[in-house]
């Protein structure tokens, strides 16, 4: 096993596991992710790189992210509730995905969270909004990132990693 840590300039590989307050999963990635640690091309949030500096290969870690650290706090301004005779059949069920577009032609993603007494709910916040994420990182690999990796901020997940 490697005795490398993660720090600054390496290219970490990691799965990872996402559950909110109450234990349940929200995301689960077992094929491996990779990020150049301290790049912020990656777009990890911060809380959760800092708790991986200086682990090693075959660390597991646990790393809670409040709302305002993660995903945001809940805005009632992206839920909206609608007569279900107003919406298209094959939007009508809970965990449909449903795409707007504002005046200025932005596009959002909203899934269908709520039907009930002939109405439909759509929420645009993301499903962590206002929880507290609890992270659980398993490290699989870590290396030297290359000097393109350095300079773009991203890891090449083509290039060999270390058997070990």
């Amino acid at each position: 096993m490697s005795d490398q840590r993660i720090r600054r300039n390496k290219v970490v590989q990691f799965t990872y596991t996402i559950a909110d307050d109450q234990g349940n999963i929200i995301e689960q990635v077992d094929l491996p992710v990779n990020y150049v640690h301290g790049a912020s091309a990656m777009g990890l949030i911060e809380s959760v790189e800092s708790a991986l500096e200086g682990c090693r290969v075959g660390d597991s870690i646990e790393v809670s992210v409040p709302p305002s650290d993660g995903f945001g706090e809940h805005d009632p301004d992206l839920t909206f509730t609608d007569d279900i005779d107003n919406v298209p059949p094959q939007f009508r069920q809970i965990g449909a995905q449903v795409e707007m577009m504002n005046e200025q032609g932005d596009a959002k993603s909203f899934i269908v969270t709520k039907i009930e007494n002939g109405k439909l709910t759509v929420d645009g916040n993301h499903p962590m909004a206002g929880k507290t994420a609890r992270f659980s990182i398993n490290i699989v690999s870590i290396r030297d990132a290359t000097a393109d990796e350095l300079k773009n901020g991203v890891a090449n997940p083509n290039v060999n990693l270390p058997t070990h």
